[in-house]
């Protein structure tokens, strides 16, 4: 299975957030929609980072409450890691762990195309082994 079966079932919406957002702002935005990371987009929508609740939780770790009425752009983290939508559920596994996070912008000639989480990846590995151990059984029942 592949990044774009991923995307095909979840969606291709991303919401994105500007390095101009202030922290305590994004902060909101993240509890507002539920989740635990955003893409960054600079000019012409490209990725400028992404922000998660780990880089917030650093930042305030380092700097104190202070922390929350800095820019995005100070604590995101500005080395982003994207994949394809032909990456295999194992690459982005592998990327994943080696990277130690838990959010995956989706790239397609330099566009973002979706964001993918470690739950995404967790859940189509659960569904490919259970169809796995199906196809199995039927097998062994012929």
């Amino acid at each position: 299975m592949t990044v774009k079966h991923i995307l095909d079932q979840k969606g291709r919406d991303v919401v994105t957030v500007s390095p101009s957002m202030g922290t305590e702002e994004a902060v909101r935005f993240l509890a507002e929609n539920k989740i635990g990371a955003v893409v960054v987009t600079g000019p012409g929508g490209r990725i400028a980072g992404i922000l998660s609740e780990r880089d917030i939780v650093r930042a305030v770790a380092a700097r104190g409450a202070d922390a929350l009425s800095a820019p995005i752009s100070a604590i995101m983290t500005s080395k982003v890691t994207t994949c394809g939508e032909s990456h295999s559920v194992n690459q982005v596994m592998e990327l994943m762990t080696n990277g130690r996070f838990r959010h995956l912008p989706v790239e397609e000639d330099g566009k973002l195309v979706g964001i993918i989480s470690i739950g995404d990846v967790v859940r189509q590995r659960i569904e490919d082994v259970e169809r796995e151990a199906a196809e199995i059984k039927a097998y062994i029942a012929s």
